[in-house]
């Protein structure tokens, strides 16, 4: 029995846009779709809004196959080592998500599809999302359908944005995705533009991906489907 595969990339900007787009290239010659973690705000004071080069290839990803998953507001405000919706009452994190979608809809990104920085989110955002008008929440260890009250159980295996980049977590990472797709899992793959500038990390990911597709693994991305309809994963 085959399972699915989920690799999604995060902290896309103007300076890691080089790195996500060869790699993207590489995903597209594998037949794996991203799900493209966006974030309106970065450290350094990036703001989206004002990165059109970086927004005209998240849309053409994403008319291509690709998912825009909302993830976070302003992570440049968060206290360090924190990860921004781990501990906010519900009120702020309504705040904050309202203001983000406002941006992602302002740049013809808007999605419906919520992972939170670092994949940690506190019961008040959880308890916001729907409110707010998110159908889909991946967090560290399950995909949730906030619509249908679902979830499947799943970790993330990632490098960068909170994950270890050290060579003994690559091992594991290629360890974890060979078990998994094994016995028919779901597999998923995180990664940060950043770190794809690195070869240990861009070829540990790569070669998760080949083990999943070798074990025949379907690919896919975080997506909310209507009641009917085949859903995540």
């Amino acid at each position: 029995m085959s399972g699915a595969l989920i690799v999604s990339v995060s902290g896309i900007r103007n300076e890691t846009l080089d790195q996500a787009a060869e790699f993207a290239a590489e995903m597209d010659a594998r037949g794996v779709p991203l799900s493209l973690l966006v974030a309106p705000r970065l450290k350094d004071k990036y703001r989206l809004v004002r990165d059109e080069q970086t927004q005209e290839w998240l849309r053409g990803r994403r008319d291509a196959g690709d998912a825009i998953v909302l993830h976070g507001y302003d992570q440049a405000a968060t206290k360090r080592r924190r990860a921004e919706f781990a501990s906010l009452p519900q009120h702020e994190a309504m705040l904050r998500l309202m203001a983000a979608d406002r941006v992602l809809e302002q740049t013809g990104l808007r999605t419906r599809v919520f992972a939170p920085p670092r994949w940690i989110a506190s019961p008040g955002a959880i308890a916001a999302l729907p409110v707010a008008g998110f159908r889909v929440a991946a967090l560290h260890n399950a995909i949730h359908d906030l619509v249908a009250e679902t979830a499947v159980r799943a970790r993330v295996y990632g490098i960068g944005g909170g994950f270890r980049t050290e060579q003994w977590w690559f091992r594991m990472i290629v360890l974890g995705a060979e078990r998994i797709s094994r016995r028919g899992g779901v597999l998923r793959l995180s990664v940060t533009a950043k770190q794809l500038g690195s070869t240990g990390s861009r070829q540990t990911i790569l070669d998760a991906v080949d083990i999943a597709l070798h074990h025949e693994a379907r690919p896919d991305v975080y997506r909310w489907s209507p009641p009917g309809m085949r859903q995540i994963a």
